[in-house]
């Protein structure tokens, strides 16, 4: 009887300690993006269907969420523009077929997806992001319902076929500043928590019937518009680093503390091509692609990256550890979200690795133990909701059991604060000057400010900051350079005493990628 009781007592202790280690696990993650990618584009996840009512809509979003909610998921990457159309009102690009059954049309009754989907999210506390297909224009032609209204029937010029899809020319500067625009309207409308970017840039690499690589149609584009690249692909790389630097400058302009971030395909580069890749032999972004996810980490171009890692642990091509190593050594301070492929995780999979029910908890695992990995993205939707493998009921059950937020990102600038600048004047008269940077804010972070501008223009190498001393009103001519940044933002400290602060007038410049400088901004002046 006493060995019993003491072999009962031996046992509690242990369970106690089981108890106390998994709780301590638990505790060590205080935040951790856990998200999941909702498609649109052909009805992949949502709507289920494109003749659903609007009552149907609502109720199959609501009960996505639900369930996501419940599984521990705390944000979603929703795709609001599939193909240059929009699950939103806008003034660009008409609504989506796959949410209304006809390209152009309006929800009968109507009202705005987006707006209605971001506020269920956020009544449980679930991040909306909202994921663009920036240069697919077309999908699957022969099916596509094209309206009269769509930008392939407005702007012809700025679309080009390659294999069954269309496609905006990323080459063209009106085809990025369209592109951009669209994203900012998104950002100043509606109450996201982000903008995100898929894989798709330059289309993936096709074959036609004779087994010949079809080539891209934009050499004339090349001709045109080419700045000194002596290969195609070169330009066709700097066309994509235009890009996101123009979006990101577009998104912080109108809110600093907007995170922007893409999901590449697994492979930047494979070491074969070049020593900095991962050692791999899969298909590359940079060369396929045409996409240098590592140039818009470093230059802070982009605020996450998300590599879709869709291969097995010990993969002889590409395998799922070695590549969350190289991601998570390649980061340059920005946060780092695991892409897993739920989608090829079920009991019918052609790879015995992805019918095995432990594949994708031993990949949590692994990323979980790297500490330059912030989270997991899941795709797709549809799969998690099936519960593929009871992969759904083991994020609930053990990983995400217990609830935590999305992390900071602490280079962001806070939005909810006041505005500081003593005064803010537009001089500039005469010819208007796209490139003189423009509508500033000033917001007030503890002891510093932030000083944010908007510029319309891409070709942006860098940004020259002229500051004097306020001793006449808008007196700049003793200005001096003060900083020169690639950012369109400035960071000023701040004496805590007024009595002690002196009044200083900022003009900002910008300076082409050719070296030409644009005319000074507007002044402002602020009081340090």
């Amino acid at each position: 009887m006493i060995m019993k009781n003491k072999m009962r007592f031996l046992l509690n202790i242990i369970l106690l300690l089981l108890i106390s280690i998994n709780l301590s696990s638990q505790e060590k993650i205080s935040s951790e993006m856990r998200a999941v990618w909702i498609a649109t584009v052909k009805n992949v996840d949502y709507p289920s269907n494109k003749n659903l009512s609007v009552e149907e809509q609502k109720k199959e979003f609501i009960d996505m969420l639900d369930v996501f909610s419940k599984i521990g998921i705390n944000a979603v990457f929703f795709q609001v523009r599939p193909a240059a159309d929009a699950f939103f009102q806008s003034d660009y690009e008409p609504w989506s077929e796959w949410l209304t059954g006809k390209q152009g049309k309006a929800p009968e009754p109507y009202y705005d997806p987006l707006k209605f989907m971001i506020k269920e999210a956020h009544k449980r506390n679930i991040q909306f992001h909202a994921w663009i297909n920036p240069f697919r224009a077309v999908a699957t032609i022969e099916y596509a319902d094209i309206c009269e209204n769509h930008i392939s029937k407005r702007k012809p010029e700025w679309i080009f076929t390659y294999d069954i899809n269309k496609y905006f020319n990323p080459g063209i500067p009106e085809v990025r500043n369209y592109i951009t625009n669209i994203i900012i309207d998104i950002v100043k409308r509606y109450d996201i928590d982000g903008v995100h970017f898929d894989d798709y840039f330059y289309p993936y690499p096709k074959r036609n019937e004779f087994n010949r690589l079809i080539r891209i149609p934009d050499d004339e584009t090349f001709l045109a518009y080419n700045s000194g690249f002596n290969t195609i692909e070169d330009w066709r790389r700097n066309n994509m680093n235009l890009f996101i630097q123009q979006v990101n400058n577009g998104i912080k302009s109108v809110k600093p503390n907007m995170p922007f971030g893409v999901a590449p395909s697994g492979v930047w580069r494979n070491k074969s091509n070049d020593p900095n890749g991962s050692n791999t032999r899969a298909l590359s972004h940079y060369d396929a692609l045409y996409a240098d996810v590592l140039k818009w980490l470093k230059n802070g171009w982009i605020d996450y990256v998300v590599p879709q890692l869709y291969w097995t642990i010990g993969n002889t091509y590409a395998d799922y550890n070695t590549l969350v190593n190289w991601w998570s050594e390649h980061t340059y301070g920005k946060h780092l979200y695991i892409g897993h492929a739920v989608y090829l995780a079920k009991a019918d999979a052609s790879s015995e690795s992805w019918k095995n029910p432990k594949e994708i908890p031993k990949q949590i695992r692994i990323a979980r133990k790297n500490p330059n990995v912030q989270g997991a993205v899941f795709y797709k939707a549809k799969s998690l909701m099936e519960n593929n493998l009871g992969i759904a009921d083991s994020l609930k059950n053990n990983f995400y059991k217990m609830k935590v937020k999305v992390p900071e990102m602490p280079w962001l600038v806070i939005n909810d604060t006041a505005i500081v600048a003593d005064y803010v004047e537009n001089k500039t008269t005469g010819e208007i000057n796209k490139n003189i940077p423009r509508n500033f804010s000033v917001l007030k972070l503890g002891n510093k400010l932030i000083i944010s501008w908007e510029i319309s223009d891409i070709d942006v190498l860098q940004y020259n900051v002229y500051k004097s001393e306020c001793n006449t009103l808008y007196s700049t001519d003793n200005s001096k350079t003060f900083k020169t940044t690639k950012e369109n933002y400035i960071v000023l400290n701040r004496k805590r005493i007024n009595f002690f602060r002196k009044k200083y007038c900022f003009t900002v410049s910008s300076v082409s990628i050719t070296g030409n400088e644009s005319k000074k901004s507007e002044q402002i002046s602020i009081s340090l």
